[in-house]
């Protein structure tokens, strides 16, 4: 039977390996500067985060993560959803 520890580094495991498939998406846009405001790119996005925050929220209800380092995993992707904007922004403007 597995142990609470292992259980809670399980739960960390997957919210990293889902939250790595949100940079990639964002990594993906920013290497093609592919317009943020973009019907499809924010849905995707946005609906992919609402889900992980989810995730996270459901791991932290049953004690298996730490409730400030799951946030600072969402606080982390929210960041990189910023520099996206902002790059965009850049290159709009010029």
């Amino acid at each position: 039977m597995d142990t609470k520890q292992d259980i809670s580094k399980r739960a960390y495991d997957q919210l990293h390996k889902d939250a790595e498939k949100i940079r990639q998406l964002i990594q993906v846009q920013m290497d093609n500067l592919t317009m943020p405001q973009c019907p499809l790119y924010e849905e995707v996005l946005d609906t992919q985060m609402f889900g992980l925050s989810r995730e996270v929220e459901f791991a932290i209800k049953l004690d298996l993560v730490d409730e400030q380092e799951g946030r600072q995993l969402l606080d982390n992707l929210e960041q990189e959803l910023s520099k996206l904007h902002d790059a965009y922004t850049k290159t709009s403007l010029k």
